[in-house]
């Protein structure tokens, strides 16, 4: 069953509009008539079946019908510190990050970051990547949209992350086990693609961050969150 993200207020019981945006892809793009049922959520926990009941040129109305409180999350909450990075490498980044389940990213700057976003670009930039995310919710079936917080320097990050369990993404002679059960709050810290510059990664070390090396490979900085999350999944 399709699912769509609705910056809306839904309640049982209730006829709404559509916003342009679902309205667009759920009526045009795939055609719907009247009387298809869909699955919207808001992103403030759960989801809600649909149908619609009305179609006219430039909106639809539907009616909701029920409600179902499961978001899909993991049991604990991680937040993803992560360089910023040019390319597709970043929007990659985000879009299986969500997919595995992420609270939140928070986009760094570092010494080898290869982006330094203007100010003019940062909101763009941003909302961009929020959408990734958002479609990213609607494929997977989380109904929580993980939010993309504004860049700050990877230093400043370090110094106020307050999370119980922090991890930076670097190489080290020694193998971390990880505590069982995992707490509540993870905090994961990922270089760009030259990785963390040594004053940094000693730097998140003297803050409580300990060094995670998965197995013997240097992983890409897209491909790094993907397999700590998957790991942190089979918890």
């Amino acid at each position: 069953m399709n699912r769509f993200y609705i910056d809306a207020p839904l309640h049982i019981g209730e006829t709404i509009i559509l916003t342009e945006t679902v309205f667009h892809h759920w009526c045009r793009v795939l055609r719907a008539k009247i009387h298809d049922q869909a699955v919207l959520f808001n992103g403030q926990g759960g989801e809600y079946l649909v149908e619609l009941v009305n179609i006219n040129k430039k909106d639809a109305s539907i009616r909701i019908l029920n409600f179902n409180p499961q978001n899909r999350t993991l049991p604990f909450q991680v937040t993803l510190g992560q360089v910023m990075s040019k390319g597709d490498r970043m929007d990659y980044a985000i879009q299986k990050s969500t997919e595995l389940g992420v609270h939140a990213i928070q986009l760094l700057t570092s010494e080898r970051c290869e982006m330094r976003l203007k100010y003019e670009r940062d909101q763009k930039k941003i909302e961009h990547w929020q959408g990734i995310a958002i479609a990213a919710c609607e494929q997977c079936g989380m109904n929580q949209i993980p939010q993309i917080l504004s860049p700050m320097s990877v230093q400043d990050w370090i110094a106020q992350c307050t999370a119980s369990l922090k991890l930076v993404m670097a190489l080290s002679q020694e193998s971390l086990q990880l505590p069982t059960p995992l707490p509540n709050n993870i905090a994961i810290l990922i270089g760009a693609e030259g990785g963390l510059s040594p004053s940094e990664i000693e730097t998140a070390t003297q803050h409580g961050f300990l060094a995670w090396t998965i197995g013997e490979r240097v992983l890409r900085t897209e491909t790094a969150p993907i397999v700590a999350l998957s790991i942190l999944n089979t918890y």
